[in-house]
Protein backbone atom coordinates (compact mmCIF):
# COMPACT_ATOMS: atom_id res chain seq x y z
CA UNK A 1 0.00 0.00 0.00
CA UNK A 2 1.67 3.59 -1.30
CA UNK A 3 1.96 5.51 1.97
CA UNK A 4 -0.30 8.69 1.93
CA UNK A 5 1.43 11.86 1.58
CA UNK A 6 1.70 14.16 4.12
CA UNK A 7 1.34 17.77 4.12
CA UNK A 8 4.06 18.58 6.58
CA UNK A 9 7.35 17.23 6.82
CA UNK A 10 10.39 19.16 8.29
CA UNK A 11 12.52 20.68 5.65
CA UNK A 12 16.15 19.26 5.09
CA UNK A 13 17.78 21.81 6.85
CA UNK A 14 15.53 21.02 10.12
CA UNK A 15 16.09 17.37 9.65
CA UNK A 16 19.92 17.37 9.84
CA UNK A 17 19.63 19.59 12.60
CA UNK A 18 17.74 16.82 14.69
CA UNK A 19 19.72 14.32 12.93
CA UNK A 20 22.86 15.62 14.53
CA UNK A 21 21.47 16.43 17.74
CA UNK A 22 20.85 12.76 18.06
CA UNK A 23 23.87 11.68 16.71
CA UNK A 24 26.03 13.85 18.29
CA UNK A 25 23.99 13.03 22.05
CA UNK A 26 24.50 9.49 20.92
CA UNK A 27 28.70 9.70 20.70
CA UNK A 28 29.18 12.18 23.47
CA UNK A 29 27.19 9.36 25.71
CA UNK A 30 29.03 6.81 24.12
CA UNK A 31 32.66 7.84 24.92
CA UNK A 32 32.56 7.11 28.72
CA UNK A 33 28.58 5.58 29.95
CA UNK A 34 28.31 4.43 33.89
CA UNK A 35 27.38 1.45 32.72
CA UNK A 36 28.48 -0.08 29.33
CA UNK A 37 25.70 -2.36 29.27
CA UNK A 38 22.83 -0.02 30.33
CA UNK A 39 23.75 2.24 27.97
CA UNK A 40 23.51 -0.44 24.81
CA UNK A 41 20.85 -1.72 26.13
CA UNK A 42 18.99 1.66 26.59
CA UNK A 43 20.37 3.34 23.45
CA UNK A 44 20.25 0.37 20.85
CA UNK A 45 16.46 1.30 19.96
CA UNK A 46 17.73 4.84 18.96
CA UNK A 47 20.92 3.29 16.96
CA UNK A 48 18.53 0.91 15.17
CA UNK A 49 16.05 3.60 14.58
CA UNK A 50 18.40 6.21 12.75
CA UNK A 51 19.29 4.25 9.78
CA UNK A 52 15.64 3.00 9.42
CA UNK A 53 14.26 6.03 9.41
CA UNK A 54 16.63 7.51 6.77
CA UNK A 55 16.84 4.58 4.54
CA UNK A 56 12.89 5.04 4.15
CA UNK A 57 12.24 8.43 4.33
CA UNK A 58 12.37 9.21 0.38
CA UNK A 59 9.32 6.66 0.26
CA UNK A 60 7.58 7.36 3.99
CA UNK A 61 9.07 10.93 5.14
CA UNK A 62 7.26 11.50 8.78
CA UNK A 63 5.33 14.28 9.71
CA UNK A 64 6.77 17.28 11.86
CA UNK A 65 5.64 16.62 14.53
CA UNK A 66 6.52 12.96 14.86
CA UNK A 67 10.32 13.85 13.95
CA UNK A 68 10.36 15.92 17.16
CA UNK A 69 8.41 13.58 19.49
CA UNK A 70 11.26 11.03 18.23
CA UNK A 71 13.72 13.41 18.90
CA UNK A 72 12.58 14.18 22.74
CA UNK A 73 12.32 10.16 23.30
CA UNK A 74 15.65 9.46 21.94
CA UNK A 75 17.28 12.02 24.40
CA UNK A 76 15.66 10.99 27.36
CA UNK A 77 17.10 7.31 26.45
CA UNK A 78 20.28 8.31 25.47
CA UNK A 79 20.83 10.43 29.20
CA UNK A 80 19.36 7.65 30.64
CA UNK A 81 21.35 4.99 29.14
CA UNK A 82 24.82 7.42 29.61
CA UNK A 83 24.06 7.59 33.45
CA UNK A 84 21.74 4.79 34.18
CA UNK A 85 18.56 5.97 35.12
CA UNK A 86 19.10 5.81 39.09
CA UNK A 87 21.83 8.26 38.45
CA UNK A 88 20.98 10.83 36.18
CA UNK A 89 21.48 14.24 36.92
CA UNK A 90 18.36 15.61 35.05
CA UNK A 91 16.51 13.12 37.44
CA UNK A 92 17.91 14.70 40.10
CA UNK A 93 17.50 18.22 39.49
CA UNK A 94 13.51 17.00 38.67
CA UNK A 95 13.63 15.11 42.06
CA UNK A 96 14.90 18.40 43.92
CA UNK A 97 12.45 20.96 41.95
CA UNK A 98 9.50 18.23 43.41
CA UNK A 99 10.71 18.12 47.24
CA UNK A 100 11.05 21.72 47.00
CA UNK A 101 7.61 22.29 45.85
CA UNK A 102 6.78 19.97 49.10
CA UNK A 103 6.55 16.96 47.05
CA UNK A 104 8.06 13.61 49.02
CA UNK A 105 10.26 11.90 46.53
CA UNK A 106 13.25 9.90 47.40
CA UNK A 107 14.10 8.15 44.45
CA UNK A 108 15.35 9.56 41.22
CA UNK A 109 11.98 9.95 38.59
CA UNK A 110 14.06 10.49 35.35
CA UNK A 111 12.92 6.22 35.12
CA UNK A 112 9.58 7.47 35.13
CA UNK A 113 9.99 10.19 32.96
CA UNK A 114 11.20 7.45 30.48
CA UNK A 115 8.10 5.17 30.56
CA UNK A 116 5.99 8.54 29.74
CA UNK A 117 8.13 9.12 26.71
CA UNK A 118 7.33 5.63 25.77
CA UNK A 119 3.81 5.88 25.38
CA UNK A 120 3.79 9.55 24.77
CA UNK A 121 5.86 9.67 21.34
CA UNK A 122 5.08 6.38 20.48
CA UNK A 123 1.40 7.11 20.25
CA UNK A 124 1.86 9.55 17.23
CA UNK A 125 4.27 7.06 15.74
CA UNK A 126 1.52 4.06 15.96
CA UNK A 127 -1.53 6.88 14.94
CA UNK A 128 0.67 8.09 11.89
CA UNK A 129 1.43 4.46 10.71
CA UNK A 130 -2.33 3.28 11.20
CA UNK A 131 -3.98 6.47 9.28
CA UNK A 132 -1.03 5.64 6.26
CA UNK A 133 -0.89 2.30 6.10
CA UNK A 134 -4.07 0.64 6.72
CA UNK A 135 -7.95 1.66 6.01
CA UNK A 136 -8.35 2.89 9.20
CA UNK A 137 -9.74 6.29 10.11
CA UNK A 138 -9.84 8.56 12.88
CA UNK A 139 -12.35 7.77 15.46
CA UNK A 140 -12.76 5.37 18.53
CA UNK A 141 -10.96 2.53 16.96
CA UNK A 142 -8.31 4.42 16.12
CA UNK A 143 -8.06 5.87 19.77
CA UNK A 144 -8.18 2.16 21.22
CA UNK A 145 -5.44 0.53 18.86
CA UNK A 146 -2.84 3.17 19.37
CA UNK A 147 -3.65 2.73 23.06
CA UNK A 148 -3.09 -0.89 22.69
CA UNK A 149 0.07 -0.58 20.87
CA UNK A 150 2.41 1.78 22.87
CA UNK A 151 0.63 -0.65 26.48
CA UNK A 152 1.32 -3.43 24.55
CA UNK A 153 4.69 -2.40 23.85
CA UNK A 154 5.08 -1.18 26.97
CA UNK A 155 4.61 -4.81 28.27
CA UNK A 156 7.14 -6.28 25.95
CA UNK A 157 9.71 -3.97 27.14
CA UNK A 158 8.95 -4.83 30.58
CA UNK A 159 9.22 -8.78 29.63
CA UNK A 160 12.99 -7.44 27.92
CA UNK A 161 14.02 -6.38 31.53
CA UNK A 162 12.62 -9.68 32.92
CA UNK A 163 15.14 -11.31 30.61
CA UNK A 164 17.73 -9.70 31.17
CA UNK A 165 17.33 -10.53 34.92
CA UNK A 166 17.90 -13.89 34.17
CA UNK A 167 20.45 -13.91 31.77
CA UNK A 168 22.80 -10.59 33.48
CA UNK A 169 21.71 -11.42 36.97
CA UNK A 170 22.81 -8.44 39.49
CA UNK A 171 24.24 -7.27 36.37
CA UNK A 172 21.48 -6.13 35.14
CA UNK A 173 20.59 -3.88 38.28
CA UNK A 174 21.11 -0.81 36.68
CA UNK A 175 18.84 -1.79 33.35
CA UNK A 176 15.80 -2.65 35.26
CA UNK A 177 16.18 1.25 37.12
CA UNK A 178 13.30 -0.45 40.33
CA UNK A 179 15.51 1.55 42.79
CA UNK A 180 13.91 -1.12 45.02
CA UNK A 181 9.93 -0.12 44.03
CA UNK A 182 7.78 -3.22 44.68
CA UNK A 183 5.55 -1.75 42.48
CA UNK A 184 7.96 -0.87 39.43
CA UNK A 185 6.49 -2.64 36.83
CA UNK A 186 2.89 -1.34 37.23
CA UNK A 187 3.91 2.12 37.55
CA UNK A 188 5.74 1.56 34.19
CA UNK A 189 3.31 0.21 31.96
CA UNK A 190 0.60 2.89 33.58
CA UNK A 191 2.51 6.22 32.76
CA UNK A 192 3.32 4.97 29.44
CA UNK A 193 -0.82 4.50 29.21
CA UNK A 194 -1.29 8.05 30.78
CA UNK A 195 1.59 9.29 28.47
CA UNK A 196 -0.28 8.15 25.54
CA UNK A 197 -3.65 9.49 26.11
CA UNK A 198 -2.46 12.94 26.94
CA UNK A 199 -0.28 12.85 23.55
CA UNK A 200 -3.39 12.01 21.90
CA UNK A 201 -5.53 14.54 23.53
CA UNK A 202 -2.77 17.08 22.97
CA UNK A 203 -1.31 16.58 19.46
CA UNK A 204 -4.23 14.89 17.50
CA UNK A 205 -5.70 17.87 15.63
CA UNK A 206 -2.39 18.93 15.17
CA UNK A 207 -1.57 15.84 13.67
CA UNK A 208 -4.33 15.43 11.48
CA UNK A 209 -3.45 18.78 10.04
CA UNK A 210 0.30 17.90 9.65
CA UNK A 211 -0.71 14.84 7.46
CA UNK A 212 -2.80 16.94 5.25
CA UNK A 213 -6.38 15.10 6.64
Amino acid sequence: MTAMPIALPPSRPERIALLMLVIGALLVSAVAPKDRMTWLLETVWVIVAIPVIALNWRRFPLTRLLCWLLVAHALVLIHGGAYTYAETPAGFWLRDMAVGAGLEIERNPWDRVGHWMQGFAPAILARELLLRLTPLRRGGWLVYLVLAACLSFSAFFELIEWWAALAFGADADAFLATQGDVWDTQWDMFLCLAGAIVSLLLFSRLHDRQLGT
